[in-house]
């Protein structure tokens, strides 16, 4: 692996802003991420944002096919010639944006579920990670680096002020565990938090939802005003929910002077189904769940 100093120095280029550019300097690190995600022979990776290739090429020695999409169009030569000179044969380039990635047409395309790895560019996390959980069924596990604080609040536990929105929605679908920390001063340019590899295991949901569709939304609605409780959070959101609509909350046997963050993840999928059971939806939402 070349320094990321070096490549970006030999190619008169800047890590970029606007991509979240932050490169992994030590080949190390890399390799003992890859060491951790448990990788076979028998997986296909796709990767997010594979830069300089820190992750690409330990990835592929790892694994059977590696999906590296990388959006900066001047680092995909590099990339390319990275590769070249490592004898890396079964990495597919993929100048992609991520967000509009067809996961599960990849997925189907290889005929098994997806390991998603990569340093996730901190501006879009959150986003990436809402869309893992909404195309988990082509993703066996995923292995990401996030900054410190949302990796926190991803595997937060209800009752404090980490817990939020994106950690309920994980929490309904997947186990989440931490398998490495990662100081700023290994990172190249060097960001302001250090970092912390999680790994993400989707799995069938315990307490299933009637339609997750209207569940992601109460959750949205229920932290949407985090500051209130259920009852002024719920009236105040898109529902509107009037105080004969609001006993809802009573009939789920939730307080409805509680906060959001001090609900389990049961505990809104009941208050969901409950809601489509009584004809509350959201506006747009048909009339009965899909």
């Amino acid at each position: 692996m070349t320094s990321p100093v070096t490549l970006l120095k030999a190619w008169n280029l800047h890590a970029k802003k606007k991509f979240g550019q932050n490169f992994l300097k030590d080949p190390s690190t890399t390799e003992m991420i890859v060491d951790r995600s448990e990788l076979s022979k028998d997986d296909a990776v796709l990767e997010i944002g594979a830069g300089f290739g820190a992750l690409t090429i330990p990835a592929a020695r790892a694994a059977k096919k590696v999906y590296a999409v990388e959006k900066d169009r001047e680092l995909i030569q590099i990339l390319s010639a990275e590769l070249l000179a490592q004898h890396i044969d079964n990495v597919t380039i993929l100048e992609e944006d991520i967000l509009k990635l067809d996961l599960l047409a990849l997925a189907n395309q290889e005929g098994c579920k997806l390991w998603v790895m990569g340093n996730l560019p901190y501006n879009i996390s959150s986003q990436i990670i809402v869309k893992l959980i909404r195309f988990r069924h082509a993703v066996r596990r995923a292995v990401i680096m996030l900054q410190k604080e949302l990796a926190q609040r991803i595997s937060a536990s209800p009752g404090g002020k980490d817990y939020g929105r994106l950690t309920a929605m994980t929490a309904y679908c997947a186990d989440v565990h931490p398998i490495a920390q990662i100081s700023a001063s290994q990172f190249y340019p060097k960001p302001k938090v250090d970092s912390t590899v999680l790994t993400i295991d989707f799995l069938e949901p315990r307490y299933p939802a009637v339609d997750e569709r209207h569940l992601f939304k109460v959750i949205k609605a229920a932290f949407g005003q985090r500051r209130k409780t259920l009852r002024n959070a719920l009236a105040g959101s898109e529902l509107h929910l009037d105080s004969a609509a609001l006993g809802v909350l009573n009939q789920a046997g939730i307080d409805p002077g509680r906060r959001a963050e001090t609900l389990a993840i049961e505990e809104f999928v009941r208050l969901s189904n409950l809601m489509i059971a009584c004809g509350i939806f959201f506006p747009g939402e048909e009339a009965s769940p899909l």
